[in-house]
């Protein structure tokens, strides 16, 4: 019994420690969007965004009040995001996206870790130019044409539009996101034929997008 105890015991450490650095990055991104762009999700789509996604990742509401708070005091740590660029192992393409209030602590921590795997952290625009910035969203439906007219009316700018076995997926610039799920979730509450099965703000490589992209249309990583 006490070894089964101390097994329950580290698990339970485990998964509390995991949660803790889940709920502190949501808590930093809601603050610096609460921050940047006000404190009302009505009136800030990046901050509702935000936390909609926090909320499907079982973020507790405590936390993502907390965070708007502190926003609306106007005080506490001020946050910049950083892009670090690269070539991991293989020779694969790697970008790391950072939000930090210490610059230079974040590049040696990041330097060190492509170093310890003998890799090459590189200069800004490395590997990027090599992807596109887009917004995915997939669902079921069939009529991918009142999906785009739905768009266009809420004057989203449409990169390009799927439809492969009952599931429409449309790209977006990184930009139109907030806008675009709010255009689609209007249209769903009009057709039950289109909830929003996933959504996402990713880099898929200019050649690959749709192959990457069919093989992971049910993530949620925004």
């Amino acid at each position: 019994m006490g070894r089964a105890y101390q097994n329950r015991k580290e698990s339970m450490a485990k998964t509390a420690a995991a949660k803790t650095k889940v709920y502190s990055k949501y808590g930093r991104e809601i603050y610096m969007a609460a921050k940047s762009g006000g404190t009302d999700p009505d009136g800030n789509l990046s901050l509702r965004g935000l936390i909609d996604r926090a909320k499907k990742d079982q973020v507790p509401s405590h936390v993502i009040e907390k965070a708007i708070d502190k926003a609306k005091g106007g005080a506490g740590e001020d946050y910049s995001a950083a892009r670090y660029e690269g070539y991991g192992p293989g020779n694969c393409m790697v970008i790391v996206d950072c939000l930090t209030d210490n610059p230079n602590r974040t590049f040696g921590d990041v330097r060190l870790a492509f170093t310890k795997t003998k890799c090459k952290i590189g200069t800004p625009g490395t590997v990027s130019h090599m992807f596109d910035h887009c917004a995915i969203f997939a669902f079921k439906g069939e009529d991918e044409e009142a999906v785009l007219e739905a768009l266009m009316d809420a004057d989203v700018d449409v990169t390009d539009i799927e439809n492969e076995d009952g599931l429409i997926t449309v790209f977006t610039p990184n930009t139109e996101y907030a806008k675009a799920r709010q255009a689609l979730t209007m249209r769903s509450k009009a057709s039950t034929s289109m909830p929003t099965k996933s959504s996402s703000c990713r880099r898929p490589p200019h050649r690959l997008k749709a192959t990457t992209f069919r093989c992971s249309r049910s993530s949620m990583t925004c």
